[in-house]
């Protein structure tokens, strides 16, 4: 990637995604899981349709939260058979749209379950759904735990396996069960243990409910470096001793025929695949304080800092020319805060870490965002023009684009999303 004549062309910030990191991810995941398992990308990690084109040419599903989400994946050519549509408080649009396009919905209530059914009734139909399960066993290894305590996520499971009748409706078949024990897990035993957790509730919950189990999704929490550098973990020890928990699962279940086995992952499929490109525009000092101030902050990345998602950035600096003006000019490394463009003191990446030698017009880049980057930031504050995205493929430019918010009469809204 040459980042210099990028962002001459198409200016800073910049983000910049490479195919090529997206499809050794996927290959690389493929391989840590057990054979014959489905791989669903979620959306939420990022859903420029680039991305979900090229994870579905490659047979990935897709996970999706959103009416906007299902469009894309739909746009991008995943089946409607490989789309999973998940989220605790899902609106009757939504549940609408899932219906309408026999999208498999992830019920997460007694409630999210009767307003699916009164959803399928009204269209004359049937929906397919599997139940999201807080399991009981705690979690707390997890680099960000979902289940084993109280959560706005799934059903527990005390409750299920004392209430299975309240969850049958006439209008919708339940397929199997839905886990997600946490995000981005640190370390091949640990996501082990987690899917293990999931798997030692089964034989109970399948009793309970009385089903055939045709779909067992098991989550993700596949971790991968953030906004820092790194390169994802080898997970290619976790598919033997995953697979043999997986078979003796199965094993103490009635099952006629193998359920399809589903996992899900956002971070590790789409994070090295980002770059973002950004402009130094100062560096001053405050009280005996260094400030490195760039033309991207929290609107641009790091919008997720308030949910722990954040650490403090490496940034790299390019081999990008030094402004004419001034090209040999020297700037001082060490110590200083990294902030961005924005007019509140919470426009900060990072407080105190080690910088190299900037100076005003330096370009710098930010890598491992092509997850958790642009959509998951601040994108509305101050209103800034968002950065351009640019998509390469083998190093040629195959797509750029930029997002823009636009204000519009509700009245021009149909249907509502």
């Amino acid at each position: 990637m040459n980042a210099t004549a990028l962002a001459e062309r198409f200016g800073t910030p910049l983000y910049v995604y490479e195919l090529g990191e997206i499809r050794d991810a996927h290959k690389r995941l493929v391989l840590s899981l057990p054979a014959g398992s489905s791989l669903v990308y979620s959306l939420k990690a990022n859903p420029h349709p680039a991305l979900v084109r090229t994870l579905a040419a490659l047979g990935c599903g897709a996970e999706v939260s959103s009416v906007s989400e299902l469009r894309a994946a739909l746009a991008a050519g995943v089946e409607n058979r490989d789309i999973i549509y998940t989220g605790p408080a899902k609106t009757d649009i939504e549940l609408q749209y899932a219906v309408a396009e026999e999208i498999m919905v992830s019920v997460e209530s007694a409630r999210d379950m009767k307003r699916l059914s009164d959803v399928a009734a009204g269209a004359s139909t049937t929906a397919d759904c599997i139940l999201r399960v807080n399991p009981d066993r705690d979690a707390r290894s997890t680099g960000l735990t979902m289940t084993g305590g109280a959560t706005q996520f799934g059903i527990d499971e005390r409750w299920l396996l004392g209430h299975a009748s309240a969850l049958r409706a006439s209008r919708v078949r339940i397929r199997g069960l839905h886990f997600y024990i946490g995000s981005n897990i640190v370390g091949v035993d640990e996501l082990l243990r987690s899917f293990v957790i999931a798997l030692e509730t089964l034989p109970g919950l399948v009793s309970a409910l009385a089903i055939e189990l045709d779909v067992l999704d098991l989550g993700g929490g596949f971790p991968h470096p953030y906004a820092s550098r790194g390169v994802a973990r080898d997970l290619a020890s976790l598919s033997a001793p995953l697979a043999i928990e997986l078979d003796a699962a199965l094993e103490r279940i009635p099952c006629e025929r193998r359920p399809r086995i589903v996992f899900e992952s956002g971070r590790y499929l789409a994070g090295a695949c980002g770059t973002l490109i950004c402009r130094v525009q100062d560096v001053k000092s405050s009280r005996g304080s260094r400030f490195v101030l760039l033309d991207a902050g929290i609107n641009h990345l790091g919008g997720m800092h308030g949910l722990r998602r954040l650490r403090p950035l490496s940034v790299d600096l390019l081999p990008a020319r030094r402004p004419q003006v001034n090209p040999s000019a020297q700037g001082t490394s060490g110590r200083a805060a990294l902030v961005g463009p924005l007019c509140t003191p919470l426009d900060s990446w990072a407080r105190d870490v080690e910088l190299p030698d900037l100076i005003p017009g330096d370009l710098v880049m930010v890598p491992n965002v092509g997850a958790y980057g642009l959509t998951a930031s601040l994108v509305a504050f101050l209103s800034r023009r968002l950065p351009a995205e640019v998509v390469l493929d083998d190093n040629e430019v195959v797509d750029a684009t930029r997002l823009a918010l636009q204000r519009r009469s509700v009245d021009a809204e149909a249907p509502r999303t």
